[in-house]
């Protein structure tokens, strides 16, 4: 038996591999197909199920496509009614591999469908369990994202309770706990960087195993939630109701665009620069929106671009532009219609116009900070900025840039930065393309700026308890 799990650090997602005796079982694949059968192959193995934990909100899954190219059955939980051909398990129900076996126990609380696959191995043993947004490493699934009319929050929650303490918990402590995502995703508030662990420790050290009173239970996993990115309900009607094939929207979105046919395309595509923001800083094509393949990438897009069916056009470092547009697939923005061929490089050599973005070291901000007053937005999440930030500098996170971003002064510079120098290029990039031009970004971001040591920061500190 051979079980691999397979991560993807932008999504915070992980697939498994499982093989046995010349088959293979693949448990929620991201939507490429390549690495999965090629791992098949390169082990003479044939692909028999792909197993779907649940209708996945952060990602679009690459169950539809791997079945079709595998000959594989797409298996479901209980609950789940698919617009395509899959086996729906019923509780309990086992499915061979090779030699070890795969149980579907239904444990649902995440959404009403949720699964998670005991996996036992040659012996019969209960080796490990793969709980998709059921458990997490140091946290459970929220469940808040299959409220319905006649189903709140609450209600999921004590399903999740229910399936957590009479499903998972009775396990024994050696077995392994397979998530489907780690920290950095949206889909839990608590989770460790860790990617995996025992059963046994988590009951230890999971706050939410922890709580063996269920109303406490419903209390503390429904304490804290923000609003999930606007994508997750788009993504889960992919993921239910299929969605064109990987093949045809990469070969759409790798075709090579002059500057006149870009130029042409932007009349009604949106420009997506994803190259480094050092280099959207030093010279960028008018109108364009940042986001950089190194960084939170099909998170931002997903959370900004609110047209799943948007049409993109990219400008993209060379060599990447085929990366560009998987990524994109992942969270369902599949209407790329080409690159820019050649890059700014190209764009500049034909005579077109191109923009740039001041840019600011943490230094000279304090500089300026401490010589006068300033306009300072600070576009970190809420909890990044209470936990330390710049004095009197105003916190206004990238999420909510399209709702509630606070006005931005027209007469004086308007300073910009994150916690890196990535979310406020972003940020920038978006205010430039809705005629705000007045921005300063801050290079490094808060980090840089602490550093320097050259401005006031406030940190906060947990209040004491007067006994």
């Amino acid at each position: 038996m051979k079980v691999e799990q397979i991560y993807t650090n932008c999504l915070a997602e992980a697939a498994y591999f499982i093989e046995s005796k010349g088959e293979v079982a693949i448990i929620d694949p991201l939507r490429e197909t390549e690495p999965y059968l090629e791992m098949a192959a390169k082990h003479n193995a044939t692909i028999t199920y792909v197993f779907e934990t649940h209708f996945h909100a952060d990602f679009v899954s690459g169950h539809i496509d791997l079945a079709k190219k595998s000959g594989a059955d797409i298996v479901f939980g209980p609950n789940a009614s698919p617009n395509f051909d899959a086996l729906i398990a019923v509780d309990n129900q086992e499915f061979r591999v090779g030699d070890v076996t795969i149980i579907a126990l239904h444990t649902p609380g995440h959404t009403m469908e949720s699964t998670t696959y005991l996996l036992r191995d040659e012996s019969g043993k209960d080796y490990a369990i793969f709980t998709g947004d059921t458990l997490f490493i140091g946290d459970v699934g929220r469940p808040d994202l299959a409220v319905k009319s006649d189903l709140t929050q609450a209600d999921l929650a004590g399903h999740l309770f229910d399936s957590l303490h009479t499903k998972i918990m009775p396990l024994a402590d050696d077995v392994i706990v397979y998530p489907a995502h780690g920290a950095g995703s949206a889909c839990g508030k608590n989770m460790s960087k860790e990617t995996f662990a025992t059963l046994g420790h988590q009951k230890e050290y999971n706050y939410a195993l922890k709580i063996n009173d269920k109303e406490q239970f419903i209390k503390e996993v429904t304490h804290g939630l923000v609003a999930p990115p606007q994508y997750f309900p788009k993504n889960v009607m992919m993921n239910k109701n299929g969605y064109d094939s990987i093949d045809s929207v990469v070969e759409r979105g790798i075709q090579k665009l002059t500057p006149d046919e870009f130029e042409k395309a932007a009349e009604h595509a949106l420009i997506l620069d994803v190259r480094h923001q050092k280099d959207f800083i030093e010279s960028h094509i008018p109108q364009s929106m940042f986001i950089g393949l190194d960084g939170q990438f099909a998170v931002w897009v997903g959370t900004l671009i609110e047209d799943i069916q948007q049409p993109i056009i990219l400008v993209a470092p060379e060599g990447r532009e085929r990366e560009a547009v998987v990524r994109l697939a992942r969270v369902g923005y599949d209407n790329v219609q080409g690159y820019l061929d050649g890059g700014l490089m190209a764009w500049k050599q034909a005579g077109k116009s191109t923009d740039m973005l001041e840019s600011i070291s943490a230094q000279e901000f304090g500089n300026r900070l401490n010589n006068d007053t300033i306009f300072t937005v600070d576009v970190r999440k809420q909890s990044e900025y209470m936990s330390e930030h710049v004095i009197d500098v105003q916190n206004s996170p990238l999420d909510f840039i399209n709702k509630e971003f606070i006005d931005i002064p027209e007469n004086q510079p308007a300073y910009i930065h994150c916690a890196g120098g990535y979310r406020s290029v972003i940020a920038a990039s978006i205010l430039k393309r809705k005629g705000i031009h007045n921005l300063i970004d801050v290079a490094g971001g808060y980090a840089a700026i602490k550093a320097s040591g050259s401005v006031n920061v406030t940190e906060y500190v947990c209040p004491t308890t007067m006994l």
